[in-house]
């Protein structure tokens, strides 16, 4: 069997400001942005791995998703407590100088593991996300 992740989703609770935030502050690629009616596929691509779309869907009622759902979602990013992802750097202290300048909020500068150099920072939503640096 031969499998390739090529979407993944990040649910935001602003598409515009996500959008901004991903391009502007992480440097990704805009690939779709399409509208029916209320609802907006919109995606991004990391600069490196153009063939993996990241969905930015918003945490909001629609035809996929009720009120109370989407309320609860929300609650659950605002907090920080959702969403979570793992970005990998060749140079994580160069990414996070980088980042913290565009105003990334970081838990922690980098810190040097026994696997490598990791840190954590979260988008404009209240996902969290890894960065680290694999030890060679």
């Amino acid at each position: 069997m031969n499998l390739r992740l090529t979407h993944s989703c990040f649910y935001v609770l602003d598409q515009d400001s996500a959008l901004d935030f991903y391009v502007n502050k992480l440097g990704f690629k805009k690939h779709t942005d399409v509208r029916k009616g209320e609802f907006r596929w919109l995606t991004v691509t990391p600069p490196d791995q153009p063939d993996l779309e990241i969905s930015l869907l918003a945490a909001k009622e629609s035809h996929a998703m009720d009120k109370e759902s989407a309320d609860a979602l929300a609650m659950l990013i605002r907090k920080g407590l959702f969403g979570f992802g793992s970005f990998q750097s060749t140079d994580v202290f160069a990414a996070y100088e980088e980042m913290h300048a565009k105003g990334v909020e970081f838990k922690a500068p980098p810190k040097k593991e026994f696997y490598g150099v990791s840190c954590n920072f979260k988008d404009d939503s209240g996902n969290w996300f890894s960065l680290s640096e694999i030890k060679k």
